[in-house]
């Protein structure tokens, strides 16, 4: 039998995503080997054994990533599961771009594109995508129970800044100051805002509840959709797929 000893340990250099900073103050891209014949190299994982984000039994959001799966390059994703009239809340990634699949149920994925500055609103089937660039605005609205989502990055792992975080952290008088808002009515109306929402609403919210399946009143889910997607007093047309919507963002 060959005797392999002097072979060449085999390894694979693959460009990773980390970033210092120079002498210059400039970032620098490095790189990082996979050892494949190393006992603790991963090639499969349970993603359903991580989730990240959970609000009820039909409502939560797994997450697979270099952390889970030390292989992995430059590619991660999140396997999302909501009921009808739940909402990935508005958020966006500063260091991915997202490519969503729908994989069964119904979805309107809306996001702000920030050079036309105008929304656009897709509603997704079975079978089709959004490509949401990095750094944009966006969100994810279910339309039907059982709606299940797949999210992929480009990144080993998806930062994420949401938009519940930017309400309830900056403080209200910079807001009311800024856009010339009334304070107190300012600080009264995101006081509620305790903590980051990820899938909303919040179990406990009095306005629009959606706990699990649909809500008792599926009209008010529908409603909160169309809030999100028309301009007020619009009428709502149904939307095929890779139709959109132009309009001005309303903050």
């Amino acid at each position: 039998m060959q005797n392999d000893s002097h072979l060449p340990r085999q390894t694979h250099t693959l460009p990773h995503k980390i970033h210092q900073p120079s002498e210059k103050g400039q970032s620098i891209q490095m790189s990082s080997q996979i050892d494949y014949t190393s006992p603790g190299t991963q090639f499969a994982f349970d993603v359903n054994s991580n989730p990240i984000f959970k609000k009820d039994a039909n409502n939560y959001i797994n997450l697979l990533s270099v952390n889970q799966l030390n292989t992995l390059r430059n590619l991660s994703l999140l396997d999302i599961f909501l009921s009808k009239g739940n909402v990935i809340e508005p958020h966006y990634h500063q260091n991915a771009s997202e490519l969503v699949y729908c994989i069964s149920g119904a979805a309107e994925i809306s996001l702000l594109n920030p050079f036309t500055k105008q929304y656009l609103r897709y509603h997704v089937t079975p079978g089709q995508v959004v490509n949401l660039p990095q750094g944009w605005w966006h969100y994810e609205i279910a339309t039907q129970d059982h709606t299940h989502l797949l999210a992929i990055f480009d990144a080993n792992v998806p930062d994420v800044i949401y938009g519940s975080d930017l309400l309830r952290l900056t403080p209200a008088n910079v807001f009311a100051y800024t856009y010339c808002l009334d304070a107190e009515a300012l600080k009264t109306t995101l006081e509620p805002i305790k903590n980051t929402v990820v899938l909303g609403p919040p179990s406990n919210c009095s306005y629009n509840p959606v706990q699990g399946q649909s809500a008792a009143n599926p009209s008010a889910n529908q409603g909160f959709v169309a809030q999100q997607a028309v301009q007020p007093n619009q009428a709502v047309q149904p939307q095929k797929y890779g139709s959109h919507h132009h309009r001005a963002p309303q903050f």
